[in-house]
């Protein structure tokens, strides 16, 4: 790597910059080439196999492990005796729809073989993704064949849950709810607008009915300042490739703030020169407390504790206020480096108003507020962001759990149905929940796979998966598409929405496809004159495209939000000590991915660590040739935190770039109930979190981090590319032998190169 370019500044990790002994001799073996004897009647083993030779054996050997470890009953081929017209044997047959789950969006293009869901990718014909995808999309097509998923309707019976017929827990359901119950449907973002007509239309046999909506990260504060500054509770739409200058304060935009697949794209389109005679493109500024995806691709990082994100948006404010004539707020404590940063900040954005972006990640109503008055100041609303066409990507607010809490402890609720959510994981007053749920008389679960939420309920209704599923989504505003199903339902499952049909007696009983023809009726009611051509015609149209975009009405808003006010809610910075900053990862979110072995086995990007999550601790550098991580600790050593008194134990790994005084983690681990994959792997610490005005707030501060006491031996952590072809010692006949391939787990591969218990170096 250092020589590449002949640029002596180019390093990769600490034993690289040091000129490590070993290090600088493993990667000049990266490519030692090994004669591989094909025909030999020696065993493979006895030979010491280079990476290619271990493609050439992985060809066959997956084949033959897969073989040798099933014992799977030989069935023949039958041709069909009348195949249908829409498969052709070998030739993959393609469905428009969308992936959705909760806030979380993408338009695809689904491919089946057979008539079995095999790839997912991005929709081209997409004006909100753009034909881009995520990780978390699709690795969904795994999700369809989840032997975890539930297969059939389950009824608590002393404590433990028994298989149950549809009609039994229908009948059971309806027997328990009438006129007067007082029910609270618990979801996370709903982006069907048929989804909401189904809720709507069983609130009118329910009266007493009530929606709370929350999402498992919370972008509360955003909806809630923008009712206060513009009356609309909604996330405006973020134009990346608008903006000549963007500034975002904790938001990973590219990895997992609300819309990321819309936003990459868009902020690609900035990045990218295409006048060699008159270069332009965006500066990105971010300002973080951790290294994020987002950080990691943006010119200049400014770094602050997380307990200081409020004073550097209100440093940049005063600035600007400075600048511009504006009232000025009182100044909170800041670290020096970043206050002159934000300084030389203000200068070059208030050269650029109409043509910069201030965003952020906080969940402080106060914070969220600021940003929007910088944003009014630098004339960016109707320029770089607006309400015409928002996102409705995020629709939750936490306090309404607390208040339905509040509820249920005066008597006050019936039944709670929980709709495709967990709160019992991801929601930070989740303790509080469990006690209060023990006075509910009825608990069902609208389910996919049994989780903490479920497993606390009395009836669990199973839901099929989306590859299963008719439905909609409307992402933003004027963006529509469709769910369609590229497989028949595999087990005795069916959707969240039929459910609530069937127990509020609006479920069409003699049709063939009850929520299909629903949901089609109901875009019948949406778009009557479909562009002058017959329904019949749209609706085809609609199907095939999966999308379908209707400009609405232009918005233009004014701010008038009380900044004074808003200053009083934003967090004060803490005083000395260390503070911790939660995130959710690209690929397991908050818990909601857990399950997915894929998800699990793909590396953090950042921290190129796998199956857990891992204590990120700050790096400093003496100016020469060395680095040292808190406490001189190594990756991969086991510490045990301290947080006002609950103690956790987890292993760290050192980052670059990281705030000092500041520690990192990611949520989403821990689960108790996530199947064979997700359940037991990491540290759960959504029971840290706390609330600020009801709303969740991801950091905390006066975090205690001990000693060294162990060294996690599954430590799960990428290997830096130079040291393919490492050598260790077989501790059976202590011959020497290539070991990064023999590592991995299945003792097929122990047997074939004879290398156990091999870590790897790094």
């Amino acid at each position: 790597m250092k020589k590449q370019n002949n640029n002596e500044n180019i390093w990769i990790g600490k034993q690289d910059l040091k000129f490590d002994e070993e290090f600088v001799e493993n990667s000049m073996k990266e490519f030692v080439e090994v004669p591989f004897q094909e025909n030999s009647s020696e065993p493979v083993s006895a030979f010491a196999p280079s990476r290619r030779d271990f493609l050439k054996v992985l060809g066959f050997g997956i084949g033959a492990a897969t073989i040798a470890s099933c014992d799977i009953p030989v069935k023949k081929a039958i041709p069909y005796v009348i195949k249908p017209e829409e498969i052709v044997p070998g030739v993959a047959t393609y469905y428009a729809s969308s992936f959705v789950k909760g806030g979380d969006y993408c338009s695809i293009v689904v491919k089946t073989r057979e008539g079995r869901p095999i790839k997912i990718e991005g929709n081209k014909l997409s004006q909100v993704t753009f034909g881009g995808t995520s990780a978390r999309v699709q690795a969904d097509v795994l999700n369809l064949y989840n032997i975890n998923r539930l297969k059939e309707p389950k009824v608590k019976k002393a404590d433990k849950f028994e298989v149950a017929t549809w009609k039994d827990l229908d009948d059971t359901v309806k027997s328990k709810l009438n006129k007067s119950s007082k029910i609270r449907i618990v979801t996370n973002t709903i982006l069907s607008p048929t989804r909401k007509k189904v809720i709507s239309d069983f609130t009118k046999a329910f009266p007493n009915t009530k929606t709370i909506t929350y999402d498992p990260y919370s972008s509360a504060a955003i909806l809630i300042a923008n009712e206060k500054s513009f009356g609309k509770k909604e996330i405006p739409d973020y134009k990346f490739d608008k903006a000549d200058v963007i500034v975002s304060f904790n938001a990973d935009f590219l990895g997992t703030w609300i819309s990321p697949v819309e936003y990459s794209k868009k902020y690609s389109l900035k990045r990218k020169i295409e006048n060699a005679d008159k270069p332009e493109m965006s500066r990105h500024i971010q300002v973080e407390s951790y290294m994020s995806l987002t950080g990691s691709n943006a010119d200049n990082r400014i770094l602050i504790k997380p307990s200081e994100q409020g004073s550097a948006i209100l440093a940049l404010y005063n600035e600007l206020a400075s600048l511009t004539g504006g009232q000025q707020l009182a100044n909170l404590d800041l670290n020096p480096k970043a206050k002159k940063s934000i300084t030389e900040l203000a200068k070059e954005l208030a050269e650029s108003k109409g043509r910069s972006l201030i965003v952020s990640g906080s969940n402080n109503v106060g914070e969220q507020i600021i940003v929007n008055k910088i944003n009014s100041i630098l004339n960016n609303y109707g320029s770089t962001l607006d309400f015409t066409e928002a996102s409705y990507q995020r629709q939750g607010d936490e306090r309404e759990l607390f208040s339905m809490i509040d509820e249920i402890n005066i008597g006050s609720i019936d039944a709670v149905i929980f709709m495709e959510s967990n709160p019992l994981y991801d929601f930070a007053g989740k303790e509080k929940l469990k006690t209060a749920l023990s006075k509910v008389k009825l608990k069902v679960a609208l389910a996919f796979s049994t989780d903490e939420t479920s497993n606390e309920c009395d009836y669990i209704a199973p839901v099929s998966h989306l590859l299963e599923s008719w439905g909609d989504a409307m992402p933003k505003k004027g963006h529509y598409s469709l769910i369609q199903p590229a497989i028949s339902t595999i087990f005795n499952t069916r959707q969240a929405e039929i459910s609530l049909m069937n127990w509020s007696g609006t479920l069409n009983q003699t049709a063939d496809q009850p929520y299909y023809t629903y949901l089609k009726d109901n875009w019948k009611q949406m778009f009557p004159q479909s562009g002058g051509t017959s329904f019949s015609s749209f609706w085809d149209k609609s199907l095939k495209e999966g999308v379908y975009y209707k400009a609405p009405a232009s918005i233009n808003v004014s701010f008038k939000a009380d900044i004074t006010g808003a200053a009083s809610l934003i967090g004060k910075p803490s005083k000395g000590g260390m503070d911790l900053a939660f995130f959710e990862t690209v690929n397991i979110g908050n818990g909601q991915y857990a399950e997915n072995p894929w998800l699990q086995e793909m590396p953090n990007p950042v921290d190129r660590t796998a199956w857990g999550n891992h204590l990120h601790i700050p790096v400093s550098f003496n100016g020469d040739k060395d680095f040292f991580a808190f406490n001189k600790l190594e990756d991969g050593d086991i510490v045990m935190m301290d947080v006002k008194g609950i103690e956790k134990k987890l292993t760290v790994v050192s980052i670059f770039g990281q705030m000092k005084d500041t520690f990192a983690v990611p949520v989403g681990y821990g689960r108790k109930f996530a199947g064979l994959v997700g359940t037991g792997i990491g540290v759960d610490f959504n029971e840290l979190l706390v609330s600020q005005e009801g709303l969740t707030q991801y950091y905390i501060t006066d975090v205690k981090v001990g000693e060294k006491i162990g060294v996690d031996k599954e430590f799960a952590h990428v290997q830096y590319h130079h040291t393919i072809g490492v050598t260790a010692k077989d501790s059976k006949t202590n011959e020497i032998k290539n070991a990064d391939e023999s590592a991995l787990p299945d003792p097929f591969w122990k047997n074939v190169f004879g290398v156990e218990d091999f870590r790897g170096v790094d």
